[in-house]
């Protein structure tokens, strides 16, 4: 399989999962295989919680934002993501975190901001920065392991000021750039959990063991780490793409980002045919505050494409 396909099915497959489980957020376990019980029979693109039919959340636009800087700046110009969140969270989206809200909000300048937040609540790990991280995670994942690894710490600082949240972002690039490799992602993460900063490394042992389930969790799947530990379980415990983003929904909670993290997992690893196209086509991503623009799905993919600059 092509670089460019699995590069493709990453950023996808991650909003694909964005849109199935936006309606289930903060719905109990196994809501979404109460309501379709059988799979591959079809309407799973339900919409509803205020979202439309296969309507992306933050997720998804945040990580659109990332890919359009990155891609028109050409490279990493923190400054110009900050500013272009910024926009968007001015323009009243219909979701948004409240840490990254109030970051993106509080009138400190890309460098600070975060980090005020983060001396003054104490508590800054929550998966607002893994959520938008498929599209730097394709984009890096042809610099290598310490330059992916560095660039997705740099860009969840830019709303998240504890480490522990960079941690896990660092984790999912380098799982990306591994997957779009060909290599088996789940063989390679003892290897990933040993460029871990020490005083993080053992949380994400523990969610990323082999015999970790999310009723393990010790906290809400919204904090970071749970969140991709989850993301994990699901692709492990599962042999297809659908499967995994069924078990993912189904762990309830924050399902919109523990899907998104899944499916840009699972979409780099299985490819852009395993995701249904009756998930597909209804996709789309709003961009608030960038003139009403909507991308579809031919957008996303030459948006990947783009990013992965691959001659093959």
């Amino acid at each position: 399989m092509k670089r460019t396909d699995r590069a493709a099915a990453a950023v996808v497959g991650s909003a694909v999962g964005d849109a199935l489980g936006a309606p289930f957020e903060f719905g109990p376990q196994g809501a979404f295989s109460a309501r379709f019980p059988a799979a591959g029979v079809g309407g799973e693109m339900c919409g509803g919680g205020g979202w439309e039919p296969g309507e992306a959340t933050d997720d998804t636009q945040m990580a659109v934002l990332v890919a359009e800087s990155l891609l028109q700046r050409g490279g990493l110009d923190l400054p110009d993501i900050f500013v272009r969140f910024q926009r968007w969270a001015a323009s009243d989206p219909k979701d948004i975190g409240l840490q990254t809200e109030d970051v993106l909000t509080n009138g400190m300048p890309w460098d600070l901001a975060a980090a005020i937040h983060f001396q003054v609540n104490r508590r800054a790990a929550g998966n607002g920065s893994l959520m938008r991280a498929s599209t730097s995670a394709v984009h890096f994942a042809r610099a290598g392991q310490s330059a992916t690894m560095d660039a997705a710490r740099r860009i969840a600082a830019l709303t998240h000021g504890d480490r522990a949240a960079w941690e896990g972002i660092a984790i999912f690039h380098e799982l990306i750039r591994r997957t779009l490799a060909g290599a088996d992602p789940l063989s390679a993460l003892p290897d990933i959990l040993d460029l871990i900063h020490p005083d993080h490394r053992q949380r994400y042992a523990t969610v990323l063991a082999p015999d970790w389930h999310p009723d393990q969790a010790t906290e809400f799947n919204g904090a970071v780490w749970p969140c991709l530990g989850s993301a994990v379980w699901a692709l492990r415990d599962t042999t297809s793409f659908e499967e995994a983003i069924r078990a993912a929904i189904d762990i309830g909670g924050d399902t919109d980002t523990v899907a998104a993290v899944t499916g840009g997992l699972a979409g780099a690893h299985y490819g852009l045919d395993a995701i249904p196209g009756r998930w597909t086509e209804p996709l789309h991503v709003p961009l608030p505050g960038f003139d009403g623009r909507v991308l579809r799905l031919d957008d996303l993919i030459n948006l990947s494409r783009r990013l992965v600059a691959d001659p093959d």
